[in-house]
């Protein structure tokens, strides 16, 4: 079934994006976009496209929550064993994107992953509502499952065995850190001829920025 979408346009009319006005540092840029996506965007402004590679070089993305930013990287959490969690035990090359639609903005940013620590990891899950401490213990996450009655009698099992409990973190859940080597920032301006700039990172070890043609 055939469906006509090509008449669903938006116009970009926000304010411009001067290279004048860019940090020197991209991690200093993305906190004050950050920062104003948090005031601006009604829902999750920490929502992110993480992609990453198959061992078939096939490429794959999701939506996952950015849950901390720190001096290396960006930092985000799940199941070690998930689709996402073996690809990157093989290729540790990943891209996240944001999009903050009410500020006409996006940003992408490259890099590597690594795991944080265990008790950065810890600490996190600590802070997380029970059922969501739960969840990270009934779900296979990615894995075949036969039908939704599997996800209760799993729910019934494990609230049962922490009941009255502090429920520890499971050793197949954690964090991990996108350590970026590029930034690209996008704003979105008239007759579509938006504002883009990228920093990169020259051989000295320092950001440089420069801007793309949109």
């Amino acid at each position: 079934m055939n469906q006509d979408i090509s008449s669903l346009r938006r116009v970009f009319d926000r304010q411009a994006l001067h290279e004048s006005e860019l940090a020197e540092n991209p991690f200093d840029q993305f906190h004050t976009w950050f920062k104003e996506a948090v005031e601006s965007e009604p829902f999750d402004p920490n929502a992110m496209t993480l992609s990453t590679i198959s061992p078939e070089n096939r490429p794959a993305s999701r939506i996952v929550l950015l849950k901390g930013i720190d001096s290396r990287g960006f930092i985000f959490y799940t199941n070690y064993q998930s689709e996402k969690g073996l690809h990157l035990a093989g290729n540790p090359h990943a891209s996240i994107v944001f999009w903050w639609g009410e500020k006409q903005r996006q940003v992408r940013i490259d890099g590597v992953i690594e795991r944080i620590s265990p008790q950065l990891s810890d600490e996190y899950f600590a802070s997380r509502p029970r059922e969501s401490q739960l969840g990270a213990w009934i779900s296979s996450q990615s894995k075949k499952i036969p039908n939704r009655e599997w996800l209760s009698e799993r729910c019934d099992q494990f609230t049962e065995q922490y009941e009255g409990k502090e429920i520890p973190r499971p050793p197949h859940w954690g964090g991990y850190r996108l350590v970026p080597d590029m930034f690209e920032l996008w704003q979105g301006q008239p007759s579509r001829l938006h504002d883009r700039f990228r920093y990169n990172i020259d051989d000295g070890g320092r950001w440089v920025t420069e801007r793309l043609s949109p």
